[in-house]
């Protein structure tokens, strides 16, 4: 495959990973704070992830091909290190694989019920998800790459006609509203939404370890989900209002998302169609990217060689627990991302990439053909903003 091909397909693995759930979230998580503070929450998260996604990579560059975050914190922060990597990894993604699973539950109960109008079990509706798609994911990088192409091709052909049937409905004065208290609500859902650093190794090993290709996969593929997030939260939160039985602070307390209340607010045909599909192929590029992520992390870490055995082990091991737990708690959309975004990612992808990098560059003074600039100041600030963050969602659970 020529570099160019694999750039292309690099930059749609990690956006695609990146714009998923998360996104159709954003509405009912940041509407409370208003659209300005949520702008604000957006941009600075997006510096701090893609920071401290540049810092994953300049671990995994110290590393030996084919090396997982499992083996990374192992060899620069030790036992402790390997068990809180092990903890917090397969909190976070089995967090998101469940989100992931939830979400798509109900899109498949309504285009069956609509094509055929009966009402599928939704203890049925999880298995196309898991067995169409999973399938892709025990095949490796490459299928996944192929796969993801054409939804993320399906998925922009969505968002473009759903952004241009919205906009003449955007009013104005919606978008004036501001009320910062409200803006710790968002921080889980914002940084779930820019945690595609768990592609990483899979993608350092796709790309063969070119290090000037993966900075500009990065930066590229972090900047597309900025923008797409920007508008997204433009149209929603210019439409959908604050309050009633429609509004957003209803559909916060009943777990709902963004493309939910839209299609009741307007209760167009068209665009009830296209977002359905947006959000099934959002849902869908993300499954790949994080099951994709944990099912080479747990072949790593649990050295599960990928023979026809052990890919149909990695298939129970990556996607039972979460459907297990979609099936136990009904609000497992909006629980499921909430919990991974207060604790896993920040931790996993915000705190434990700046250790890794101080204790790999300063004490064991590892060597690679990237260093993330900033030095020391810039890895203490990623991880005052990890620690800052972390304590804001105990408050917030607490309280």
């Amino acid at each position: 495959m020529n570099p160019s091909s694999k750039f292309a397909g690099g930059v749609l693995l990690v956006s695609g990973t990146t714009i998923g759930a998360g996104m159709l979230a954003l509405p009912v998580c940041t509407g409370m704070a208003g659209f300005w503070p949520s702008l604000f929450l957006l941009f600075v998260y997006w510096g701090y992830m893609t920071f401290t996604a540049f810092l994953m990579l300049e671990v995994n560059l110290w590393m030996k091909p084919h090396t997982n975050l499992i083996s990374m914190a192992r060899h620069t922060l030790g036992p402790w290190g390997e068990a809180l990597s092990w903890l917090v990894y397969l909190f976070l993604l089995y967090s998101l694989t469940t989100a992931y699973i939830a979400g798509s539950g109900p899109i498949v109960i309504d285009v069956i019920q609509g094509l055929t109008g009966w009402e599928m079990p939704h203890w049925l509706s999880t298995l196309p998800l898991l067995l169409i798609f999973g399938f892709f994911v025990c095949k490796g990088t490459q299928s996944v790459d192929y796969v993801n192409r054409l939804l993320m091709a399906a998925l922009a052909i969505a968002y473009a006609a759903i952004a241009v049937f919205l906009t003449p409905h955007v009013e104005a004065k919606l978008l004036s509203h501001v009320d910062l208290k409200c803006l710790n609500i968002a921080v889980s859902i914002v940084a779930v939404s820019f945690g595609f650093h768990i592609i990483i190794p899979s993608l350092t090993s796709y790309l063969d370890r070119d290090t000037a290709l993966l900075k500009k996969v990065i930066l590229v593929g972090s900047l597309i989900p900025l923008a797409v997030y920007v508008l997204w939260e433009f149209l929603t939160l210019g439409i959908i209002p604050l309050e009633g039985p429609l509004g957003i602070q209803e559909g916060y307390a009943n777990g709902a998302n963004g493309a939910h209340l839209l299609t009741d607010i307007l209760g167009h045909s068209f665009l009830a169609l296209m977002l359905r599909f947006f959000a099934f192929f959002a849902i869908v590029t993300s499954f790949l990217g994080v099951s994709l992520s944990l099912s080479d992390f747990l072949a790593d870490g649990l050295k599960i060689q990928k023979t026809p055995k052990g890919k149909a082990l990695l298939y129970a091991l990556t996607f039972l627990p979460p459907l297990l737990f979609t099936f136990a708690d009904p609000r497992a959309f909006l629980s499921a991302l909430d919990y991974a975004g207060a604790f896993g990612v920040v931790i996993l992808l915000g705190l434990l990439p700046a250790a890794m990098v101080w204790q790999g560059r300063y004490r064991m003074h590892l060597k690679a053909p990237f260093k993330v600039p900033g030095g020391k100041p810039a890895l203490l600030a990623a991880m005052l903003v990890s620690v800052l963050v972390i304590v804001i969602e105990i408050i917030n659970k607490l309280g």
